[in-house]
């Protein structure tokens, strides 16, 4: 968009102009925002999960049908959703229209969670457990229980020291439960999974870990309900990228700390004491001697 001030009126209209971006989001989801056949006026969000079929099982079309409403259009090529925003009839609201564009994504997510939530409140604990490969070797685990509902995360910690800080920080967020009563209970286990996924094909390995939350009707009733999805669908990103900020936060002051020692070691370096003498050759020119 292009904002043009009109000398006599000196008010603001928008000039839509052409737009083709492509943005690569988490977990191996791709967003796609362009115009329709030419159109400046009509711009198309698109959004592609590789795991949108097992979401589909779960009730995401429906969901987002409810959600998205008109704004929902035929699919892209190539992706998975598409809603599409008319420039041309602006509504009101048109913050509310925003925020539901960029939770997509989120949108997406929810169906699963959702349906555990009800099923666990209707008390309708038959179905299977949910299992959705949101990433390559990395599942998330859903499954409702008569009074609680229990999500697992499997990840994946590509180098040592990432585990050593994912251990610090998981053990923290165990520990959250002391400072709030009515956080849900969060348990960690590393190498193996927990007793839920025992006789399951989840992976077992060094550099795999399992976390899992306890949510009571507390976390799941209409009220709590949108916050805790919210807070859910992104919880492996969270942990991962304060995990490369303590990485980060860990070398920073390492370099600080060298940098110190270093003008240490250099203030304490010798200095020479000798003074230079007047030395001279036997055809009387004279030069000095530093010892």
């Amino acid at each position: 968009m292009m904002f043009v001030i009109t000398g006599d009126e000196s008010q603001c209209f928008l000039k839509p102009e052409s737009i083709d971006v492509t943005v690569a989001d988490f977990d191996g989801v791709l967003f796609h925002i362009s115009n329709v056949n030419g159109d400046k006026t009509k711009v198309r969000v698109s959004i592609s999960l590789k795991f949108y079929k097992q979401l589909e099982e779960h009730g995401a079309d429906e969901l987002l049908k409810r959600v998205y409403g008109p704004l929902l259009t035929e699919a892209e090529t190539g992706y998975n959703v598409s809603v599409l925003l008319d420039l041309e009839n602006i509504p009101e609201d048109w913050e509310t229209t925003v925020k539901k564009v960029g939770l997509l994504k989120r949108n997406c997510f929810a169906s699963v969670f959702e349906r555990y939530f009800r099923l666990q409140e209707d008390g309708d604990v038959s179905h299977k457990r949910a299992v959705i490969n949101y990433r390559q070797d990395e599942t998330l685990y859903v499954e409702a229980q008569e009074d609680r509902v229990t999500v697992v995360f499997s990840t994946v910690f590509r180098h040592e020291d990432d585990i050593v800080i994912g251990k610090v920080f998981m053990q923290e967020l165990k520990e959250g439960r002391r400072a709030s009563h009515t956080a849900p209970q969060v348990l960690f286990s590393h190498k193996e999974p927990p007793l839920e996924l025992v006789d399951t094909d989840a992976k077992v390995g060094d550099n795999i870990s399992y976390v899992t939350f306890v949510l009571f009707p507390r976390h799941t009733c209409e009220a709590a309900r949108d916050n805790t999805i919210d807070l859910l669908h992104m919880f492996r990103d969270y942990l991962h990228y304060h995990i490369k900020c303590s990485k980060v936060y860990v070398h920073s002051r390492m370099r600080a700390k060298a940098g110190e020692l270093l003008k240490v070691l250099n203030r304490a370096r010798p200095q020479s004491t000798t003074r230079p003498t007047e030395r001279k050759t036997i055809s009387g020119k004279t030069f000095v001697r530093r010892d």
